[in-house]
């Protein structure tokens, strides 16, 4: 009998995860792991499932019969896939099954700010329209995205996505090459160059020891005055503190899915005060109910692969 067992089944929300129970398996889900409890619960697992519990070197090697580490999500940054190379175990991820709905949300990030939906909720809760000489309210400015410049940096699947939808608008878009390339591949721009020229910078690249906050004091002033910065890929990708001084001047607005820590501390620096060029939401933009069902629906298929010897979305 296969033992398989997700440690933060929880992160599914209210997903159907019975089709995950497959034949001659026996399958344990845990609603959230600490991180003190991942090696008792992964002691007698040959299968692990992990959203965002971390599973470093010390914890892979305390636990000898793991022989596959199904990641429910495209980013692996909590594996430490040396470590686990090193050891023989296998892991493998989801791909694509965000392709729409990621896009979707960073568009809806941009237009949040671009249109200052929550701003303009917040004067109506007020009684301020009601109060009005006028049939409108002009106290936040709009943003016309027709001709603008929109930089995407990390052209993978969802960039892409992203990318058509802003085309759509009318927006100019521009592809960054990786920061530091000493040469640019054909259809992209050096990455300083891109962030000079971006009236909005959506963020869709992998967080890694070179993508560690990309967007720091240096790169953030790069940045036109009046620039927004849209992230629904890793928090880490944006140094936080650099961030909060741009939005405290206004001279940058932001739209954020994820923060560098999951969930944040009710101190986070970032979630202090209310601003008004400042969006904020808890990392749903990846989560509707189809594309949790189509996450599912691949790890079910990532592990009948693996016993039956197949390799499927393998690292």
């Amino acid at each position: 009998m296969t033992h398989i067992v997700f440690l933060d089944a929880g992160s599914m929300g209210d997903t159907d995860l019975s089709v995950l129970q497959l034949p001659k398996c026996q399958l344990q889900c845990f609603d959230s792991t600490a991180p003190q409890q991942v090696a008792e619960r992964l002691a007698d697992a040959d299968i692990a499932i992990v959203n965002k519990v971390v599973l470093n070197q010390s914890i892979l090697q305390a636990l000898p019969q793991l022989k596959l580490i199904c990641v429910a999500a495209t980013g692996v940054n909590n594996i430490d896939l040396s470590a686990a190379a090193q050891l023989g175990i296998k892991v493998c991820h989801v791909r694509g099954y965000a392709n729409t709905t990621v896009p979707q949300h960073a568009i809806a990030l941009l237009l949040g700010l671009t249109n200052q939906i929550s701003n303009y909720q917040q004067t109506l809760a007020r009684g301020e329209w009601s109060q009005s000489s006028h049939f409108c309210l002009h106290s936040h400015p709009l943003t016309e995205l027709d001709g603008k410049c929109f930089v995407v940096v990390g052209y993978g699947a969802l960039g892409q996505a992203t990318a058509g939808l802003a085309a759509a608008f009318g927006m100019r878009v521009l592809i960054s090459e990786h920061a530091g390339a000493r040469e640019c591949r054909e259809g992209r721009v050096s990455f300083d160059e891109a962030l000079r020229q971006a009236d909005v910078l959506s963020l869709h690249c992998p967080l890694n020891k070179d993508t560690l906050h990309l967007l720091n004091r240096e790169t953030l002033a790069l940045l036109p005055n009046g620039a927004m910065v849209i992230n629904t890929a890793r928090g880490d990708l944006i140094d936080e503190a650099a961030l909060l001084n741009e939005l405290k001047t206004g001279r940058l607005s932001a739209g954020l899915d994820v923060l560098s820590t999951e969930p944040p501390a009710a101190s986070h620096i970032l979630l202090q005060h209310a601003r008004p060029n400042l969006l904020i939401t808890p990392h749903i933009g990846w989560a509707t109910p189809e594309a949790r069902r189509r996450m599912s629906g691949q790890l079910r298929d990532n592990i009948a692969a693996f016993l039956a010897g197949h390799s499927l979305r393998q690292l």
